[in-house]
């Protein structure tokens, strides 16, 4: 487990670099994720699938201290605002380097309009095989995956529109 956070963390290092990937990083397009738990930042747990299935939804593998997430935010939100009322959007806070509380203490002084989600024991990073933090994956509304990329630069705005609108075959971040 401890050798998954740390390649966690190196290509977390490199994935601002990078920029958005076409690599096979992460669970294929096409695919739909197995089901998983993780918890709320209140440490009650939280099915995923209760949000799959019923309408698109984009998830970012995210961190406090991730400088790719918070250079990606300003994409986020914007998709956010243009599609919220259509689309789930969670944060998937990873347990690498801070806790619960951390996360907690990081969104009174920078609230954000998504769901928060805890994965304190790495079953959701296992399940998306998340490569690293600012890892997006976006599903449709029928739970499979239409999306995935990691970085600052990936087309959040179009992955998501690919989504709500249920054009395929768009797959990861170009």
């Amino acid at each position: 487990m401890r050798d998954a956070w740390v390649t966690l963390l190196l290509l977390a290092a490199f994935a601002g670099r990078l920029g958005a990937q076409e690599d096979e990083l992460g669970i294929a397009v096409g695919a739909t994720p197995p089901a998983v738990t993780v918890q709320d930042l209140d440490g009650k747990p939280v099915d995923l699938g209760r949000y799959v299935g019923r309408k698109p939804v984009l998830l970012e593998f995210w961190a406090t201290w991730c400088p790719i997430c918070k250079a990606l935010l300003p994409r986020i939100e914007a998709a956010h605002r243009r599609h919220g009322d259509k689309v789930e959007f969670l944060v998937v806070a990873v347990a690498v380097n801070e806790s619960r509380s951390s996360v907690q203490r990081h969104l009174v002084s920078h609230p954000m309009p998504f769901t928060f989600l805890w994965d304190a024991g790495g079953a959701a990073v296992r399940a998306f095989q998340a490569p690293s933090t600012s890892f997006v994956v976006v599903l449709d509304a029928s739970g499979k995956v239409v999306y995935t990329g990691v970085g600052e630069d990936q087309d959040v705005e179009g992955a998501v529109s690919r989504a709500v609108t249920g054009r395929v075959g768009q797959g990861r971040a170009p």
